[in-house]
């Protein structure tokens, strides 16, 4: 049984080979595209479940990738890229990477990134199965979000992060562990990571982000899910 089918975008031939031997050998289906532009025609062709995203391509770069993959899938996305600073982590993960690996990178970290990407945190069976916040429900089991009656799309990542906040209400959750939580026990030091996430997900749920009436900041220490 396959691990999960994962799409390589690279424009560098030699990247693509490596990356798709080293996903082969661990039970991955694996395909690529040479470009920004045959990523997108491959996804209507088809369906993956994570896509490792060079950042520096020429033509459609790996930004204007992604956000164009973001409109319309929510589908796993690694961005790659040569570049380290925290500016450039938040342009990908702003465009909608779920994360961020930075080359040359080791065989154990590309996977355990691959890996962190395609978690999913089990559901509780003893725990709620829908939780109403205000106007606000959450349906675990069916993944499913809605403000005032209305569905609302989340990414992989912003769905289990606004679960685990929503299973621990009235609770301050220091950063590090809400990214051992979501992201996996490797992480723990990537607050931008929240900064961004929580950003986003507050676009999608909250009436007024700038005064958020779900998801509080607390200081200095994490965020707390207000019920």
């Amino acid at each position: 049984m396959t691990q999960g089918k994962i799409l390589i975008v690279d424009d560098d031939p030699q990247i693509r080979r490596v990356l798709r031997t080293t996903l082969v050998v661990q039970g991955y289906e694996v395909a690529d595209a040479r470009s920004g532009e045959d990523a997108l025609e491959k996804l209507r062709e088809g369906k993956y479940d994570l896509i490792l995203l060079d950042m520096n391509m020429e033509g459609m770069d790996g930004i204007e990738t992604c956000r164009e993959i973001r409109a319309s899938s929510d589908v796993a996305i690694v961005m790659l890229t040569v570049r380290d600073t925290e500016r450039d982590k938040v342009s990908a993960l702003d465009a909608g990477a779920d994360d961020y690996v930075t080359k040359p990178f080791s065989t154990p970290e590309l996977l355990a990134r691959v890996r962190a990407a395609l978690r999913r945190v089990p559901s509780l069976e003893n725990g709620p199965q829908v939780i109403k916040a205000g106007e606000l429900e959450l349906d675990l089991q069916a993944r499913r979000i809605r403000l005032r009656g209305n569905s609302i799309r989340l990414t992989p990542k912003e769905f289990e992060l606004l679960r685990y906040l929503a299973l621990h209400p009235n609770i301050p959750i220091p950063h590090m562990k809400l990214l051992q939580a979501v992201w996996g026990p490797d992480y723990g030091e990537e607050v931008e990571y929240l900064r961004v996430f929580i950003n986003q997900l507050r676009k999608k749920i909250e009436a007024d982000p700038g005064s958020p009436q779900f998801i509080l900041t607390e200081p200095w220490v994490g965020y707390r899910f207000n019920m």
